[in-house]
């Protein structure tokens, strides 16, 4: 049974000023940020957030039996409380001392970017498996720890600090020695993955995404930059580490990473000036093959994963784990070749239908972008694009997507995804606003279908021979929402269910919405 840790103990490498009492005895059971989880024996941190003021939960939190709080404010209570300068960061090194700092025995490879971070984070995971590594893997769609796997597949980016330290504390336990971890703007703007100690930081691209949040462009790029700031930061490992940052020589946010970052970096991309840069690129429905060169070494790769830019994914996987881990290039090569496909990215569903379906997480304007110039490399027929865009998120890429949709593809089906609290038929008015900007025809090449079944349905129906359909915007997701309801939602079992519909044979059920004529909130309501 694991050792109760020592309220004290929590602060003993606690690297931020702090105020008050630490008992010398005070064992804590668990850390606790919702009050009403609290059970008798945790320490709850208080945390300020948008609309909730973790400060205003405390009396609850002692009611149901809290030993001891953190939080920001100057307060005097009934148990033991320490005041920090930011309650949120400090609930980062609070869970990783509370884990015994699990990321100190574990090589950390770190994965941020806009666009491609899981199909990175999946092939450098497969690459340290096919060097005989002990690897873990905390994506945006799975946690692997060994024979575990753990799904983080609902409104989840990069989880909270207090699950990544359980993953990683998990992992140690294991047995595991590296671990692959995908982090986001808001995993880093939020603290969430302060106290990984990484080893390897990886950048896939910035682009346009998340500026609801953020604000600006240079304010989310300097959130991704965290990575290779924290880098810096790490400490000596018994097992040693590398401190590399791996940059996309043919990015935008470039010169300013390469500016930033502390540590020595290598590069990756198509110019010729990058450390490791691809040549002789053949694609084909089936997959990829190009010639990979770094400095001193050549090898052929070939990936099921299909579309050039898949192609930047595999090049930054290769950099991290040659250049970062000294992993051979041939057994690189073997780490990619066997990875078969990543869940919601460019999945295919074949029901025996004459014409290609696929789901794809593209949610972003130039993923979006990448994903209709694969699917028009796959056919001579049209290209039949399903998506929409997202309620109290980035405004801007609403009219870009569509924009997008309506140059790139032949028919544009425009449909809800999590709309919230605003108005469905407002964001759908707003894409449609930019369709028509590019010559888009409602009715004729774009069409406003606000149930995400249904607009599946009306691009199968209007399938031909030959073409291609791709729903974007969900992937591997599980859950859409609503107000702030999150009812079960999969793109992929969505599209098998049209088809089968379609086909006229068996298949699983669609899923059903609130804007349904099915819909039955008791049945369907998931979580509040």
């Amino acid at each position: 049974m694991k050792k109760r840790p020592r309220f004290a103990d929590l602060f003993q490498d606690f690297p931020f000023p702090f105020w008050g009492e630490l008992p010398a005895h005070l064992a804590i059971e668990h850390i606790v940020t919702n009050s009403r989880q609290v059970q008798p024996g945790d320490l709850f941190v208080a945390i300020p957030g948008v609309n909730r003021d973790g400060h205003d939960y405390i009396p609850d939190a002692l009611q149901r039996g809290a030993v001891a709080v953190v939080g920001e404010k100057a307060l005097e209570l009934p148990v033991p409380y320490v005041r920090v300068e930011n309650a949120r960061q400090a609930l980062a090194y609070l869970a990783a001392a509370f884990y015994g700092h699990p990321a100190r025995r574990l090589t950390v490879i770190g994965v941020t970017g806009t666009d491609g971070k899981t199909t990175t984070s999946n092939l450098i995971y497969q690459i340290l498996l096919a060097a005989g590594l002990r690897a873990g893997l905390i994506s945006t769609v799975n946690a692997v720890i060994g024979d575990q796997v753990l799904d983080t597949g609902f409104h989840v980016t990069t989880p909270d600090a207090l699950d990544v330290q359980k993953y990683l504390a998990m992992m140690v336990e294991t047995g595991l020695t590296h671990v692959v971890l995908e982090t986001t703007s808001h995993g880093w703007a939020q603290y969430r993955v302060d106290a990984c100690e990484f080893d390897v930081g990886v950048v896939t691209n910035i682009t346009h995404e998340h500026l609801d949040y953020h604000g600006s462009y240079q304010a989310y790029r300097a959130a991704k930059a965290r990575l290779f700031l924290s880098l810096a930061e790490t400490r000596p490992k018994p097992q040693g580490n590398p401190r590399l940052a791996v940059l996309n020589q043919d990015d935008a946010s470039f010169e300013y990473l390469r500016q930033v970052t502390p540590v020595p970096y290598r590069t990756y991309g198509l110019r010729p000036e990058a450390d490791v840069q691809a040549g002789q690129i053949r694609q084909s429905a089936s997959g990829l093959e190009f010639e990979v060169k770094g400095r001193g070494w050549r090898q052929l790769v070939r990936t099921r994963l299909v579309g050039v830019y898949n192609v930047y994914n595999c090049l930054a996987a290769i950099t991290a784990t040659v250049e970062g881990l000294a992993i051979s290039p041939q057994v690189a090569a073997a780490g990619i070749a066997a990875l078969e496909g990543v869940p919601g990215r460019m999945e295919r569903m074949d029901l025996g239908q004459d014409f290609i379906a696929m789901v794809d997480f593209a949610h972003t304007p130039n993923a979006l972008k990448v994903a209709l110039e694969t699917a028009r490399q796959m056919t001579s027929g049209r290209v039949i694009a399903v998506f929409g865009s997202a309620g109290l998120r980035d405004r801007q890429k609403r009219r870009m997507m569509a924009e997008v949709s309506a140059e790139l593809a032949d028919v544009t089906v425009l449909t809800a995804e999590d709309p919230r609290t605003e108005s469905l038929e407002a964001i759908l008015e707003e894409m449609a606003a930019g369709a028509r900007e590019r010559g888009a025809v409602e009715g004729v090449t774009f069409y406003r279908v606000p149930d995400r079944g249904d607009a599946i349905r009306l691009g199968v129906k209007l399938a031909r021979p030959g073409d291609v359909l791709i729903v974007c915007g969900k992937g591997h997701e599980q859950s859409m929402c609503f107000g702030e309801i999150e009812y079960p939602w999969d793109d992929r079992q969505a599209l098998r269910a049209a088809l089968a519909e379609h086909l006229g044979i068996p298949g699983p059920a669609m899923p059903v919405l609130p804007t349904s004529k099915n819909f039955n909130e008791s049945a369907h309501r998931l979580e509040a």
